[in-house]
């Protein structure tokens, strides 16, 4: 009988998560009784919701799930940052929780250490929504500033501490204007200010909010944002945040409260040293099967790969949606090299149909574009669709 494989995977976001789950359901039939131990290994304590990163910037809530709270099986779980993959011995090393190093043996190795939340450079201020601290510390820095409004006697000075700049019109940042917008409305009331005295200004550098959809979406979604008190500002961009004055691209300075960075996503940096090859811009080399160049058994997938569509020369979309598909298509790739049979190569999920769904606090915007038709849903459905997508996505029990 041949040995038992182990099964390490870097990273518990969407892309991991996936993976593993269609690893073990596509191997459980192996030849030769060989079984998979599962291994997952990731820095954070759970499984961090990134698709909710806004909502903790509006109230309380966890976002970091307990990796037991999750629907898997048969995996072991490392708190733990990987700091090199060696390929030639087949091992990685890595720091656990505790600070020791250490190192594991492989046979197969997936990683899915995804992407960050691109930064502003440090002297443009304001706060960038990067992770859980950061919306939380938004959240108390908005409901300080309303506190201070209602004793303030100055209507300037009270207008500018009810005043928030969202710079970065991506779909984080149409959904953390909108949460922002209804939530600071809400307290406002509570505290007696006027909710109409509430700003939330969403700067988009582009002429027009996400170029990639239709102009039916686009209007739908701007009426939407304007219902939840949101003003949008296009061609414009956010300099320097400094002293309650934020500078634009137009030689306007803007009186805010608060500017909240929301710039869109980079590679996980972490890869830089991890002895993996590189695109220019970061992601691990790939090939259509999401095998690692030069590194056998060693797969990757999601924000963090330099994956293209072998049919046409796209490169893939860091979105939540696509990591999900690649994950699932990862299972049957991992089985057809274990049998030594032709796998299937990438293809982008999009390739034939749009969709996309947006939160708007509650309510939301559902978008689909599939055989020349274009579909707009708005209201409450659309929001529940949104949370029933990402707690699939997250296998939440």
């Amino acid at each position: 009988m041949m040995k038992d494989l182990t099964c390490v995977i870097i990273g518990g976001g969407y892309a991991g998560l996936q993976a593993l789950k269609s690893i073990q359901k596509k191997t459980r039939g192996i030849p030769n009784g060989r079984r998979i131990r599962f291994v997952l290994i990731d820095k954070q304590p759970g499984h961090l919701r990134k698709l909710r990163m806004f909502r903790p910037i509006a109230a309380e809530e966890e976002i970091i799930i307990p990796w037991n709270q999750l629907t898997l099986k048969d995996v072991d779980f490392v708190q733990g940052s990987v700091a090199s993959v060696e390929s030639a011995e087949k091992r990685v090393r890595y720091t656990d929780s505790q600070g020791n190093e250490a190192r594991m043996r492989y046979d197969l190795l997936v990683v899915a250490v995804g992407s960050i939340v691109r930064e502003p450079k440090p002297d443009q201020g304001g706060i960038a929504l990067t992770d859980p601290q950061a919306a939380e510390d938004i959240r108390e820095r908005w409901r300080a500033n309303l506190q201070k409004a209602a004793r303030e006697m100055n209507p300037e000075e009270r207008k500018r501490l009810m005043t928030i700049a969202v710079a970065g019109a991506g779909i984080s940042g149409i959904e953390t204007s909108a949460e922002l917008a209804l939530a600071m409305r809400k307290e406002a009331m509570a505290l007696g200010l006027n909710p109409s005295e509430v700003s939330v200004y969403m700067l988009n550098a582009k002429e027009r909010l996400l170029p990639e959809v239709s102009g039916k979406l686009r209007r739908k979604l701007e009426q939407q944002l304007i219902e939840c008190g949101v003003t949008v500002l296009h061609n414009r961009k956010a300099l320097r945040e400094e002293a309650g004055s934020l500078a634009l691209n137009n030689g306007v300075c803007l009186p805010v409260g608060l500017c909240i960075w929301t710039l869109g996503l980079i590679p996980n940096p972490g890869l830089k040293g991890m002895g993996l090859p590189l695109t220019l811009d970061g992601k691990v080399m790939v090939d259509e099967c999401y095998r690692v160049k030069g590194m056998p058994d060693v797969y990757s997938i999601g924000d963090c790969s330099g994956i293209v569509d072998p049919r046409d020369g796209r490169a893939t979309q860091m979105t939540c949606f696509e990591a999900g598909e690649q994950g699932l298509r990862l299972g049957s790739i991992v089985k057809a090299d274990l049998e030594g049979r032709p796998a299937p190569s990438h293809h982008s999920a999009k390739s034939n149909m749009d969709a996309f769904t947006i939160a708007l606090g509650q309510k939301g915007v559902f978008w689909i574009r599939k055989w020349g038709l274009d579909m707009v849903m708005t209201g409450k459905l659309p929001g529940k669709i949104k949370k029933l997508v990402e707690d699939t996505a997250s296998m939440l029990r």
